[in-house]
């Protein structure tokens, strides 16, 4: 039976019981992807009793279906492309996704680290928490990028996702904790009664929270 979260926070609850092992340790940063896995990691985060950080990371969409992901983008030059799905966009098409959305990761990374000093992982347990798992592209990114800022070990946690993302992060990260991995996996906001789009104001709010 599918698993349906009144919102993000309840998703977050449920996710950090299944991270419990982890509670209290030293070693742990809590990384969320913006903006949609802020409000999951802060109550994750709050629970375990480790810190919070932000990790952003871009989706790389086709131009006439932007939802459909081609590969990600994340910060210190990282890029992930999904070569089948980039095969069917020429150079130019890729060329302009790339700088529309570098131009907005630089502007996410300017906002939600201003005050905050660099992301340091070295040697780390980076728990990297998204509210859900569709291609699966972004936390691709994302699990590259903790390992290049020194991360020991890279957990991706979600409340729900695909198998086939599943299965690839599986073989991408250290570990892959899912709450709900349905069948017949559709959009992510479908498995939430309240899937509104997460703020700015919202991102900052949480980090200064938790600081």
């Amino acid at each position: 039976m599918t698993t349906t979260f009144r919102d993000r926070d309840d998703a977050g609850r449920v996710l950090a019981d299944r991270l419990a092992g982890l509670v209290g340790r030293s070693d742990v940063t809590v990384l969320a992807l913006v903006r949609g896995g802020v409000p999951v990691a802060r109550v994750v985060a709050g629970r375990l009793g480790v810190p919070l950080d932000v990790l952003v990371v871009r989706k790389l969409g086709l131009p006439l279906a932007p939802e459909v992901a081609f590969g990600a983008l994340g910060p210190h030059g990282v890029r992930v492309l999904n070569e089948t799905v980039a095969a069917r966009l020429d150079a130019a098409e890729v060329a302009e996704v790339q700088r529309r959305e570098q131009a907005e990761l630089d502007r996410r990374e300017h906002r939600y680290r201003a005050g905050r000093p660099p992301l340091d992982l070295t040697g780390r347990t980076a728990v990297i928490v998204d509210d859900g798992l569709a291609t699966g592209a972004t936390a691709r990114a994302a699990v590259q990028v903790a390992r290049r800022l020194g991360a020991r070990r890279v957990v991706v946690a979600v409340p729900v996702g695909s198998q086939q993302a599943y299965e690839m992060l599986a073989a991408e990260a250290d570990e892959v904790v899912c709450a709900e991995r349905p069948a017949d996996f559709g959009a992510v906001g479908a498995y939430y009664f309240d899937f509104h789009e997460v703020s700015d104001d919202e991102v900052t709010d949480a980090l200064a929270a938790i600081r």
